[in-house]
């Protein structure tokens, strides 16, 4: 009898493994776009950044992935925002009024509530750089909550992509954002609770997050944010590993670091060309996706 349940539990505890190993493929074979059109903050050349409207707008374009940027808030919460202040150019505070410059660091996403944050408008005033963004009430969403949005939004199309940025460093350790163990922790709980992991993509300039994520979370695809001199070898030492996708400022971008890139099995996905011309440059050099603040010009 006991040599029966024996036999019984390995039975189980094969197949139990069997379904973990089923799984863990099932997330990493998800097919990624043979080429990543990606909306930089949602498409903030044409609505306000990082917002759920702009999300909308995306998906309404045909992009295949959603780029966006993360924060943590005073009280845990994961936020989709890029700048570590609510920035003067285009916050408005609950009243409605604008923030002066000189009070450009008076409000840390790190040390706000998100009660409070979620108060703050960043949809009606006129921002310069983007001239034709449209002017829309709405506030900084939780990702949990724009995760929920764009999913129901987009169902019955093909599954969005989610390029997901952790705005963490060194230096703004427990003064603009956690560390980077509870950050990716926070992060991962929400992508994991929501089951999106096989379409999320992880890019950061912060390499410590990154290589977290490949230790702990190696389902999970990185993307390596770069702006600098280096070679594509130096970069990847820096790094530790080669990640899923180098994403350099689109002016790095050369037939000589698509083709180290594809050497190595690494994706390049550059940012943020805005003109048409740079655009078909690049895609004219092989690279696997284009992250823009035009969305528009990515898919005509």
């Amino acid at each position: 009898m006991k040599n029966i349940i024996c036999v019984t539990s390995l039975a189980l505890l094969s197949l139990s493994g069997c379904k973990t190993m089923q799984n863990t493929k099932s997330i990493t074979k998800a097919e990624f776009p043979a080429f990543s059109t990606e909306a930089h903050r949602g498409g903030r050349g044409l609505m306000p950044e990082n917002t759920i409207v702009a999300m909308r707008n995306a998906i309404d374009i045909g992009v295949t992935t959603l780029e966006m940027d993360t924060h943590i808030t005073k009280d845990g919460q994961v936020v989709v925002t890029h700048d570590d202040y609510l920035s003067p150019s285009f916050m408005l505070t609950p009243e409605g009024k604008e923030i002066p410059k000189a009070d450009a660091k008076k409000y840390p996403i790190y040390q706000m509530d998100y009660n409070l944050l979620k108060q703050f408008d960043l949809g009606s005033k006129f921002l310069a750089a983007f001239p034709e963004q449209k002017k829309i009430k709405t506030n900084i969403p939780l990702l949990a909550d724009l995760i929920d949005e764009v999913q129901t939004y987009s169902k019955g199309k093909r599954q969005l992509f989610y390029n997901i940025e952790t705005k963490c460093s060194a230096k703004g350790d427990g003064i603009v954002n956690p560390g980077p163990e509870q950050f990716v922790k926070l992060l991962m709980d929400v992508i994991q609770k929501k089951g999106i992991t096989p379409y999320v993509v992880i890019q950061s300039f912060d390499k410590r997050t990154l290589q977290i994520l490949h230790k702990k979370y190696p389902e999970v695809r990185t993307s390596f944010l770069v702006d600098n001199k280096n070679t594509v070898a130096e970069n990847l030492a820096d790094l530790g590993f080669n990640p899923f996708i180098l994403s350099p400022a689109f002016k790095m971008v050369n037939e000589e670091l698509v083709k180290q890139c594809h050497d190595r099995n690494v994706k390049v996905i550059p940012w943020t060309p805005n003109t048409k011309a740079d655009i078909d440059n690049l895609k004219q050099l092989k690279v696997d996706g284009i992250i823009s603040d035009y969305p528009n010009l990515l898919v005509n």
